[in-house]
This record gives structure tokens, C-alpha cells and sequence, in this order.
């Protein structure tokens, strides 16, 4: 066996990726255009109070989830993240389950945040984007102008993932520091801008959803609005520092993604009475700082939702890739998806990426939101099996730290209580039909895929899988 297994083919990466690119890649992704174009949504869901309790309790529990993630990438430090993870708690058919609905949860996230590009110039341009009208999907027309540039904007940025790891981290570093600046500065200004007043964050939670409900909704996506925590273990074989410092980045970047959340909701909410600002506005955030701030401060914010957008698609195009490059290292999808080119990152998945991505512009802003709606269930089913492998492999004899084990216990809690709130149909914050048949629908394509490589997962035997998955041999 040990013959077999030397003989096969491992392809690696190169370790380029410094700790100021992987806190980037933790911030940069989780914030990705949400802070930018949601407050409005989650002030008229939840209320100023609401929205801000809401985003931080959910950051919170994240942090708590994030506790296994960084105690499994110190131990198993390769690329795929969760599928190594699931693999080692459950063996290779759990680890197929999990990694299916991640890969999921991640290509949607690079999809909706090149939709999200093209509603900031539909905002600020909107004669320029609104030419050449197609057809109306779900309510929302669709332009040939608008599909042309979310297409570039994701062949760019593949183009970007392609060419190197160093250029791709660098920046990553550059746009999540210039984001954070003008949030801080669009945050002080609102202060002495259009007609601030803490009366105008009134009211505090929704009146027709009530204090808990309000609270609710906003916590319930949290595994989506801090996804970008999970992309760090993705690329941990890159890493150019030793692994035990993941937790502490994860953590860094995590509490500034909901102190940009909140002051995002802060600065939407306090400029001007609920009232003059609400009502129907394409962009409310937008709206906003237009009014207050003028054309400077929204310069100020195209370039924070730029950057925003640039962080996401850079982040989630990294973590996805990875994802599948591993999948087909690991012979569980085919293989061509490991071949890398000269600059030692994983071409093929990325282009894979970039193919299916380039679908959702033709298929409406109002349709992608539903696959995205659904794929907070994707997401929370990896933070629950991520976090049982922690119990599990921490708690044995050779492994074992009570730490871990206590945090993986809460992280399995807190990540059924997401999937609750998400698939039980009297929940507040259950998903929407037409989310339900997206699942469905990538549930059943999954489960066939799983069919058509069964023959394929089961003749890998045990040592096989920890050399091509772990890089480890007997």
C-alpha cells in the first residue's frame, strides 16, 4: 500500500499567503457588499436597535464557532477547510455532504456580490445600465449593460485569483484597509450632516415584527453575513506563518466585520427621520449619504461598496477554488479540477468558478437572492458538522483539550438553532418558497452526483484518502 500510495499524484500549493492577507481575506469577505446595501432591509425588518443587537449577537456566535475551525486548521493545516475537517470526524460520505453544500453557500456569495456591483451603478447610473432591456425575472428587468458588466467584473477577478496568490493577498490587504478608513469616515461625518439626531434611529425595533422577532431575523443570517470567517482554513496550506495564529486572525477579522455592520446601520439610520428616507428607495443606504453627505460622500461610499465588492468576489473566489481543488485531489470530483498552472494556484477550479458564475447575471437580481437566501443552510450545515468533529477528534486520549471540546458542543448548538430558524416553517426567518426549491433542487443534483461517484469514493481505501486529503501516510 505504501508503494500505491507514494506513487500517486499529491499536487500542492505554494505558501504565499502572509497573516495581514488572511485577516483580510476573514474582514474583506464577511463584509463584501452587505454593510453597504442591507442596512435599509434590516432598519425596516428590525429597527435601529434591532438590527444592531441582532448583528452582534450573531457575530458573537460565530466566534464561538470559529473556536473549532481554528483548533482543527492548527492540527490539519490543507487546503479544503471543512472537507478535511468532516473527512477526519466522518469519514469521506459525511465529507462529500458537507463540502457539496459549502461549495454552494461560496460560488453564490461571488455571484451576488458581481450582482451587487452592478446595483451600485444602477444606482449612480442609471440611464447607462438600463439599456438594452432583455426580459423580467421575479419582478426585475434585466439589461444586456447590466449583465455585460457583472460578467467583467467576475472575469477580472478570475483573472486576478489566476495570475497569483501574492498579487491576489496583496489587494486583498489594500481594498479591506481602504474599506475600513471610509466606513470610519462616512461614521464621523454622519455626525455633523443632514439632520442627525439619536431621535432619528427611532424606531429602536420593528413595530410590526416586535422585540424578539426583530432580533431574530437579523441573527438568522448571520452564517451568511460572516461567512468569510470559514475562508481562512480553505487556503491554510498557503499559509506563510505557523497555522496556531488562525483563531486569533479569524477573531480580528470577525469583530471588524460587526463593528462595520453596526456603524453602517448607525450612519443609514440617525442622518434623517426614518420617514424621508424609507420609502421605496432603491438604495436606502445610498439615499442617505446622497441627501447628507452630497457628491463627495458618495463617492466616498461607491468606493467603500467597490472595495467591498472586490473583497468578497477576491476572498470567496479563493476559498470555492481551493475547496474544489481539493475535492479533486481527493479523487472526489474529477481530477482535472487539481491541475494548477506556473503560478502555483488551482486555474481550473477558478475558471470552473468564473463559468458558473457568469449564469447569474442572466438570471435577475430578485432569483440569484433566492439561491443566496438558501445558501445560509449550506453554510450552517458545515459550521454543524465542523464543529462535531471538534467534540469528537478533541476528546479523545492522544487529542485531547477540553477547551475545543466545550466550544465545538456550543458551536453544534448554536448551528442547529441557525438551522432551525432557517428551515422550520413557522420560524420568523424561515427561508421563502422559492429558497426551499433551491435547495431542493441542489439537494437532489447532489445526491446524483454522489450516485455517479460512489463507485469512484468507495474504492479509495483509508490510506489513500489521509495522503491525498491530509498529506499524511502510515
Amino acid at each position: 500500500m505504501e508503494n500505491k500510495i507514494t506513487d500517486m499524484e499529491r499536487t500542492e500549493l505554494d505558501s504565499t499567503m502572509s497573516k495581514r492577507f488572511v485577516w483580510a481575506v476573514a474582514y474583506g469577505s464577511s463584509i463584501g457588499w452587505g454593510a453597504f446595501i442591507l442596512p435599509g432591509d434590516w432598519l425596516l425588518s428590525s429597527g435601529t436597535l434591532g438590527s444592531t443587537l441582532g448583528i452582534t449577537i450573531g457575530g458573537i456566535l460565530m466566534l464561538i464557532i470559529a473556536v473549532a475551525y481554528g483548533g482543527l486548521t492548527t492540527r490539519f493545516p490543507v487546503s479544503g477547510g471543512e472537507f478535511a475537517f468532516s473527512y477526519v470526524g466522518f469519514g469521506k460520505y459525511v465529507s462529500f455532504i458537507a463540502s457539496w453544500f459549502l461549495a454552494l453557500g461560496y460560488i453564490s456569495v461571488v455571484a451576488l456580490n458581481a450582482s451587487a456591483f452592478s446595483l451600485l451603478f444602477k444606482f449612480i447610473l442609471p440611464d447607462f445600465l438600463e439599456i438594452g432591456y432583455l426580459y423580467t425575472i421575479a419582478g426585475w428587468d434585466v439589461y444586456i449593460m447590466e449583465v455585460l458588466l457583472s460578467s467583467l467584473v467576475l472575469i477580472l477577478f478570475a483573472f486576478i485569483s489566476i495570475k497569483s496568490s501574492g498579487l491576489s493577498g496583496n489587494l486583498q490587504f489594500i481594498f479591506a484597509l481602504f474599506m475600513a478608513i471610509v466606513v470610519t469616515i462616512l461614521f464621523v461625518w454622519s455626525f455633523f450632516s443632514g439632520e442627525f439626531q439619536l431621535a432619528n434611529a427611532e424606531p429602536l425595533f420593528s413595530s410590526d415584527n416586535g422585540i424578539w422577532t426583530s432580533i431574530i431575523l437579523i441573527v438568522a443570517v448571520a452564517p451568511w453575513m460572516y461567512v468569510g470567517f470559514d475562508n481562512i482554513p480553505q487556503a491554510a496550506e498557503e499559509f506563510n506563518f505557523s497555522p496556531d495564529k488562525t483563531f486569533r486572525l479569524i477573531v480580528f477579522g470577525i469583530v471588524a466585520s460587526i463593528v462595520t455592520y453596526v456603524l453602517m446601520i448607525l450612519v443609514t439610520s440617525w442622518v434623517y427621520p426614518d420617514e424621508q428616507t424609507m420609502g421605496g428607495a432603491l438604495w436606502v443606504t445610498g439615499s442617505v449619504v446622497q441627501s447628507a453627505m452630497g457628491s463627495i460622500g458618495m463617492t466616498l461610499l461607491a468606493l467603500a461598496i467597490s472595495f467591498g465588492v472586490f473583497t468578497g468576489l477576491n476572498g470567496f473566489y479563493m476559498s470555492s477554488s481551493r475547496l474544489l481543488f481539493a475535492l479533486g485531489r481527493a479523487k472526489f470530483i474529477p481530477a482535472a479540477f487539481m491541475k494548477v498552472g506556473r503560478n502555483k494556484t488551482p486555474y481550473v477550479a477558478i475558471l470552473f468558478v468564473m463559468a458558473v458564475c457568469l449564469v447569474a447575471p442572466w438570471l435577475g437580481r430578485t432569483a440569484l437572492s433566492w439561491i443566496v437566501d438558501m445558501s445560509s443552510t449550506g453554510v450552517s450545515i458545515a459550521f454543524l458538522i465542523t464543529s462535531l468533529v471538534a467534540v469528537k477528534f478533541f476528546r479523545v486520549k492522544e487529542n485531547y483539550n477540553l477547551l475545543y471540546v466545550i466550544f465545538g458542543a456550543l458551536g453544534a448548538v448554536i448551528s442547529l438553532v441557525f438551522l432551525v430558524l432557517l428551515l422550520y416553517p413557522g420560524s420568523p426567518a424561515s427561508l421563502s418558497a422559492p429558497s426551499y426549491w433551491a435547495l431542493a433542487a441542489w439537494t437532489v443534483l447532489g445526491l446524483l452526483f454522489f450516485l455517479f461517484q460512489y463507485k469512484r469514493l468507495n474504492a479509495l481505501t483509508k490510506e489513500e484518502l489521509d495522503y491525498l486529503i491530509l498529506n499524511e501516510e502510515e
